[in-house]
């Protein structure tokens, strides 16, 4: 079949239910395109053998008229994921040579589904940057960098998920989103990124960064896509004492729906100063599609949203500092045993094995949860995050969604903001307040910069309102009207 790596995954699963390609097929396609976009450094472990295997065992079972939702459709895993006998390293040096005995509940539903597993793809280290720059692997490369003349980043800290969708050598793949992590690099890479309401997916065998933060979801090409992916991820886990026992929704069933008598919010403290024209445009020319398509547009006001970011970067290193002293070269990954104490081995393993960023928030994190310091920080940081959470539901008791710019700006060159952490972390400005209130979010590609970039608009709805987020969404794509087809570009050799 020609061109089948252009095929969205409703396209590709109704092209293998006539019989015009099998997973088979669609698995080679697809690593050969990982292979020949390795300039790219998405990936970090290519499963070409495991694939064809699960590829294989796909086009028996539908031949056996056993069909499932996502059957035989090739799927990247962000290297945070725990995948049974596949080598997960959270993209960090002191997880080098962990293998698990085990697969994440996220992972498992959607090999359960009918999934293809293709491999594990990069992402910032422990998922800590915007970038995927922290990664001990290099880099995710924008595989949109050819229209700006030099390499841009993927976003982060899910880069590797969103260059991986965009260029085409991934159908669908899994991300974290902890302050943004999905949503900015779809953004960045003109492809959908969805965060669901914390508690949605679970969290088991998900390497943690923060744990009140952390949440699993889905990049795809379309958000029909999207819906489709994020039913089979979904779901009460009894492994995740943070899981909702909620039932699901039909997800795809919301997409028909539109937004005829929908009240979309704008919130007035997303007008930033210095923000890039052209997405303060497309913001604009988003309300009009929602208005014309017959949502009604309400002004809100999110007060507390000014507090978001130093208040997420309390809590988050914070709860990174506890989650990471586990890793102490004793049980698993990587060990140094310069010195003769335990305590040397321990100060040794962790200097060698976590990154320079990974390092500053543990001790940002182990900083404000010191004695004395407790109160002021952490505990005030608490504090205002619950007001930042009731400023999103007093607004969701008058509008169903909120429509909002999904970054400040277009992908930046690599290396332009690694040196300054403070403007790395003001690329998360508009995607934190969702992570601390708890609430579905998610990024569609909607226009484009004066260069040329993908920009997205982000959708905020009410928790466990991800029905009526996909119903927005939905409409945002169609009005935006923009081709589903990976970019290509030379330098990846497509």
């Amino acid at each position: 079949m020609n061109d089948i790596l252009k095929l969205n995954a409703v396209e590709a699963s109704a092209a293998m239910q006539k019989g015009d390609t099998s997973s088979v097929e669609l698995t080679k396609a697809y690593l050969a395109a990982a292979n020949a976009t390795a300039a790219l450094n998405n990936y970090v472990t290519l499963c070409e053998d495991k694939a064809l295997e699960m590829a294989q065992q796909s086009d028996k079972r539908r031949a056996d008229g056993r069909v499932r939702p996502l059957e035989g459709l090739p799927i990247g895993v962000k290297d945070l994921f725990c995948t049974s006998g596949v080598e997960t390293t959270a993209c960090s040096d002191i997880l080098r040579g962990f293998v698990p005995t085990y697969e994440s509940t996220v992972t498992e539903k959607l090999w359960a589904a009918g999934g293809v597993m293709l491999g594990k793809l990069n992402c910032d280290e422990f998922a800590m940057g915007s970038a995927n720059e922290t990664s001990v692997f290099g880099p995710a490369v924008n595989p949109w960098s050819a229209a700006n003349g030099s390499e841009l980043a993927a976003g982060g800290s899910s880069g590797g998920s969103a260059s991986a969708v965009a260029a085409g050598s991934a159908l669908l793949a899994t991300g974290t989103d902890t302050g943004g992590s999905i949503r900015q690099p779809a953004a960045f890479c003109g492809v959908v990124g969805m965060k669901p309401t914390y508690g949605r997916c679970s969290r088991w065998g998900i390497v943690a960064f923060a744990s009140s933060l952390d949440q699993a979801g889905p990049f795809t090409r379309t958000v029909e896509d999207s819906a489709l992916m994020f039913q089979a991820m979904a779901g009460h886990d009894p492994k995740d004492s943070t899981s909702a026992n909620l039932p699901v929704p039909d997800m795809t069933a919301a997409l028909a729906k539109g937004v005829k008598g929908l009240k979309i919010g704008i919130p007035y403290e997303y007008v930033m100063d210095g923000m890039d024209p052209a997405i303060t445009a497309l913001w604009e020319t988003g309300q009009s599609w929602l208005k014309d398509a017959g949502a009604e547009l309400v002004p809100i006001s999110l007060p507390y949203t000014k507090y978001a970011l130093p208040t997420y970067y309390i809590i988050a290193p914070a709860e990174a500092s506890s989650n990471l002293a586990r890793y102490d070269g004793v049980r698993y990954g990587q060990r140094i045993t310069e010195g003769g104490s335990l305590d040397e081995m321990y100060e040794a393993t962790r200097a060698a094995g976590f990154g320079d960023e990974v390092k500053r928030r543990i001790m940002i994190g182990t900083y404000a949860l010191s004695a004395g310091y407790y109160d002021a920080y952490y505990l005030k940081a608490q504090q205002v995050r619950r007001l930042i959470r009731q400023d999103f539901e007093t607004a969701f008791q008058t509008v169903n969604a909120i429509l909002t710019p999904a970054t400040p700006s277009a992908a930046f060159p690599l290396g332009e903001k690694q040196d300054d952490p403070v403007t790395m972390y003001l690329n998360d400005v508009f995607t934190v307040p969702a992570n601390l209130a708890g609430i579905p979010g998610i990024s569609v590609p909607a226009g484009f910069s004066e260069s040329g970039l993908p920009l997205g608009l982000q959708v905020l709805s009410g928790a466990f309102c991800e029905d009526t987020l996909y119903q927005v969404a939905r409409c945002l794509e169609l009005q935006a009207g923009l081709s589903s087809e990976p970019p290509r570009h030379a330098s990846a050799g497509l």
